[in-house]
Formats: structure tokens, C-alpha cells, sequence
């Protein structure tokens, strides 16, 4: 699990990293195991106030692109110094007008072992229509969790954290060993249908997530 001193100094790598004229603000450093995504706000359009939504709408997807095109080599040259850093691939975003728009990202894959009872639900899901294929609807109900667990899974990460500290502070289980070590970190078994890291990469250069 990331710590959050884990993350804070990684926001302060990229803070410090980051050409000053890229972003107006750095709003955001996500990372994972895989990937580290990075989101800055860019500044909105001028459209008129008179603009319809379709016009600000389009506006907004124009600026967004030209700042994806213009910024790309500056971008893939701080994700290679970030993969080589901390071993994750880099994935980015803005946020424009109030809009969120992410570029290339990871799909990591990730196997699991289901009883009938669970795979149920999940084609229950498919018939429904809700979703394409089990993973699709294991997906789903990832997303259905995290969006109304929030409050909940930040507690429990908070706690997980502190569990972390206190054994860092006492001495190894096994001599030689590090924390973490045979907890199963690492460990799932890569398949399924879900894809691979890197996927979702429309530019065809998922290593530096341009």
C-alpha cells in the first residue's frame, strides 16, 4: 500500500519536476502499484458569453487537444525520468472549465477465484445489460463500491497506514526479511479478460503515457 509520505514526496517530485509553464495548477498525483497519473488545469477558452453549450462544449475538447499535441514531448520526457524513479508508468489528464479529461492509461489485469454465488451476480449483470463480460461487470461493481464507500475506504486506507508505521517501528518477523515481504503483495495471478498495462493508449506509446 502507498503512505501518504510515499505520495506527498511524490507530488513534490513532480511539483518541482514540471516545466513552470505546463500547468496553471498541479491539481492532482494519484499512484498505485502501476501508475502514477497526473492531472494539471489548463486555461479555458475565450468563447463569448453568448456561446451555446455545444459551442463551449467543442471549445473546451479543441483546448484540451492542442494542449495534449503542443505539451506531448515535455510530457514523455518527465514520464521516462518518473518511470525510471519510481517504476511506474506515467498516465496524464487536465482539467479545463470545470472538465476532466484523461489521456493514455493503465489497465491492469487482475484474476480472481469466484463462487457460484458471486459469479451470479456477475451474470446477472451481463444479462442485464449492464455489462459485456464478467470482468466488465467485476469492474462495475468496483466502481459502484468506491463511489458510494468513499468516506469508508478513506478510513480504512488511514488505518492501514498506521498498522504500517507501527510495524516498520518493531523488529523483522524473519531475520533478513522487509516489510511486506510473503504477504502476498505482488502475487495475483496476471489474467482474465481485462486487459493488459498500458492498454487504453490511443497514441500506440503506452510507456510514457503522452
Amino acid at each position: 500500500m502507498i503512505t501518504t509520505e510515499e505520495r506527498e514526496r511524490l507530488r513534490g517530485w513532480f511539483t518541482g519536476r514540471l516545466p513552470d509553464d505546463l500547468f496553471e495548477e498541479l491539481t492532482e498525483v494519484t499512484v498505485d502499484r502501476e501508475e502514477i497519473t497526473v492531472v494539471g488545469r489548463i486555461p479555458a477558452p475565450g468563447v463569448s458569453p453568448e456561446a451555446s453549450a455545444g459551442e463551449r462544449e467543442a471549445a473546451v475538447q479543441g483546448r484540451v487537444q492542442e494542449f495534449r499535441e503542443r505539451t506531448r514531448q515535455a510530457r514523455m520526457a518527465v514520464a521516462r525520468e518518473a518511470e525510471g524513479r519510481f517504476g511506474r508508468k506515467v498516465s496524464w489528464g487536465v482539467e479545463c472549465a470545470g472538465e476532466r479529461a484523461l489521456f493514455t492509461h493503465v489497465a491492469a489485469p487482475v484474476m480472481t477465484r469466484l463462487r457460484q454465488p458471486e459469479r451470479q451476480v456477475l451474470d446477472t449483470l451481463i444479462a442485464a445489460g449492464v455489462a459485456r463480460s464478467r470482468s466488465d461487470a467485476l469492474a462495475w461493481c468496483v466502481r459502484l463500491v468506491r463511489r458510494h464507500t468513499d468516506d469508508w475506504l478513506t478510513e480504512l486506507r488511514e488505518s492501514l497506514e498506521h498498522v504500517q508505521r507501527v510495524r516498520a517501528q518493531g523488529p523483522d518477523a524473519r531475520p533478513g526479511s522487509t516489510p511486506g515481504d510473503g504477504d502476498g503483495d505482488g502475487r495475483e495471478d496476471a489474467g482474465g479478460d481485462g486487459g493488459t498495462p498500458g492498454d487504453a493508449g490511443e497514441d500506440g506509446d503506452a510507456r510514457t503515457g503522452a
